[in-house]
């Protein structure tokens, strides 16, 4: 059975090979940062399992590792892989001989998740017994994108070894910002972990009349909104809101539906996600990509849809979730 630790040690191997491709043409500290990245994903159930058994060093050193991408991530800033000219050539030839055959790759990643997740639900399928229902959408996404490189390699006729040294300048060109978002969501675990989620809790009930439904409601909301702000991520700031607001509060006290809450709740995060450079893979990265000027020009562009989306799934939720 396929499960989420395959799709990381795929993960693994292609960070890895991104890192040995940098050592060889001694570019070191790019390949000291990818290497790092790639470790947690090759070994992360070692080390979760040293960790269980009481073994202390693995995540003194995993630690070690976030202050080290830190360091480097400052070290290697701006320093992406050199266009080679023939390269470069070679691939707009290419582009121009497939057209829009180029797009099938990369459209086929959203269309294989929503085949096998909905394929699980078909008893006659084998599907449900391949994968771990568990993590069965990620691990969907991990096949799909997989199987979308295959079909990359074919498409353009490249030598499959062109998935690995494509992929090692892509993420020498993006840089620091690939490896943010799951830092990001670690540390929304470590929030929770640290009774951050209490002390929104006990803000919360100082600040607002926690009686009151729609107040409880707006307050988890805003909430969400301003810690996907700070971290980053509505992944990261939704466990410290329902563990502060929105079970305590919403869901125990005013009966709110728990699935209605943490679906609206979320797209409500997302909003946050629009506005702040924190969010680096949706907002800095594309300044990087496509070279713009203004490395704030995402997020201007975005913020009124921020706006007029937050305000517009409030009242959603105040409408839906108390049904």
């Amino acid at each position: 059975m396929l499960t989420l630790s395959h799709v990381f040690l795929v993960i693994g191997a292609l960070l890895a090979g991104a890192a040995i491709l940098n050592a060889i043409e001694r570019r070191w500290l790019q390949a000291a940062f990818w290497l790092i990245v790639a470790v947690p994903c090759l070994a992360g159930d070692q080390i979760l399992a040293a960790t269980k058994a009481g073994t202390k060093w693995p995540a003194q050193a995993m630690g070690g590792g976030v202050i080290a991408l830190a360091v480097l991530a400052a070290l290697t800033r701006g320093r992406s892989v050199a266009d080679d000219p023939a390269q470069t050539a070679v691939r707009e030839a290419s582009a121009a001989r497939l057209g829009n055959w180029l797009f099938v790759p990369a459209l086929a990643i959203p269309g294989l998740t929503l085949l096998l997740v909905l394929g699980a639900r078909i008893a006659w399928l084998p599907i449900a017994d391949l994968i771990e229902p568990k993590q069965l959408p990620l691990i969907s996404l991990g096949i799909a994108a997989t199987l979308a490189m295959i079909a990359g390699v074919v498409v353009t006729r490249a030598r499959p070894v062109q998935a690995v040294t494509e992929g090692r300048r892509l993420l020498d060109t993006i840089g620091w910002p690939v490896a943010l978002p799951l830092l990001l969501a670690t540390l929304g675990g470590v929030f929770v972990e640290t009774g951050v989620g209490k002390a929104v809790a006990a803000l919360v009930g100082n600040v607002i009349p926690t009686d009151n439904a729609l107040a409880c409601l707006i307050a988890f909301g805003l909430g969400m909104v301003a810690f996907t702000v700070i971290m980053g991520n509505a992944f990261a700031a939704f466990p410290v809101m329902m563990a502060g607001i929105g079970l305590p509060l919403l869901v125990r006290v005013h009966g709110a539906n728990a699935a209605a809450l943490g679906a609206m709740g979320m797209l409500t995060g997302y909003c946050g996600t629009l506005v702040t450079p924190m969010a680096a893979n949706f907002n800095i990265v594309p300044v990087l990509l496509l070279e713009l000027r203004d490395q704030y020009a995402v997020i201007r562009a975005q913020w009124p849809t921020a706006l007029a989306l937050m305000i517009t799934n409030l009242i959603l939720m105040s409408i839906f979730v108390f049904r």
